[in-house]
């Protein structure tokens, strides 16, 4: 599924140069869960932009579902992450005055490829909702809905396209314990299904519920093996 081989990142101008990425190898297999840890500064979220395919390495390879993608163009890489990703952020990043099913239905829209019809594009928006449990709020704007429930929005979103992989930044982050943990089920049950999911998180107890965390410090791999074996879903 994902395999990078001395991926390096730096960024700078001039003489002046900052090694976000020193050298990073890792390998997530097929319907793994795995979490993605560290510190401020050291490398996760450069790490996990050159997975999503929003950035490009300075050096190394970078393999997504067997495919070398380190260096595509721009356009060869949003058409990726269209097509194989799908993303769920912390802020949630939904359009305002507009509704849960339109909300879940972009992706669709933007899709350059098998184009489908106004109601097909309905209808696999509202099978999304209906996954995370959301049907019955479909026509709700993000305003009118809890910070769980647009969370879960969100995730109805990424799944929209079928994506070979889900890629969560802080999903729980602005949630209560609670919803944060209710969150957490929903991505364990998406995982049951054969989902490959990769997360990042700073809090040690949502980590420990992935099968694997990989922590990465100074912009390499410090750590990388199971959180909890056999106890995640």
């Amino acid at each position: 599924m994902i395999q990078t081989k001395n991926l390096e990142k730096v960024y700078g101008m001039g003489d002046i140069q900052v090694k976000a990425l020193g050298g990073v190898d890792v390998r997530i297999d097929e319907g793994e869960f795995v979490a993605v840890m560290g510190p401020s500064g050291s490398g996760k979220s450069t790490l996990m932009n050159i997975l999503g395919c929003l950035d490009r390495p300075s050096s190394g390879q970078y393999f997504l579902a067997g495919e070398d993608v380190s260096q595509l163009e721009k356009v060869q890489l949003a058409s990726i992450r269209n097509q194989r990703i799908g993303f769920v952020f912390q802020s949630f990043n939904l359009l305002p005055r507009t509704s849960a099913l339109r909300n879940v239905m972009l992706p669709l829209v933007y899709k350059r490829v098998n184009q489908l019809s106004p109601a097909e594009r309905e209808d696999k928006a509202m099978a999304a909702l209906e996954a995370v449990g959301l049907a019955d709020r479909a026509f709700h704007e993000p305003n009118e809905l809890s910070g769980g429930q647009r969370q879960r929005v969100a995730i109805a979103r990424a799944l929209v396209n079928d994506p070979v992989l889900v890629m969560a930044d802080e999903p729980t982050g602005n949630l209560d314990t609670k919803t944060g943990q209710e969150i957490m089920a929903l991505l364990h049950e998406l995982h049951g299904r054969g989902r490959t999911i990769l997360m990042v998180t700073h809090e040690a107890d949502i980590a420990d519920q992935t099968e694997r965390a990989i922590v990465l410090v100074d912009g390499l791999v410090a750590s990388d093996g199971r959180s909890n074996p056999g106890g995640a879903a």
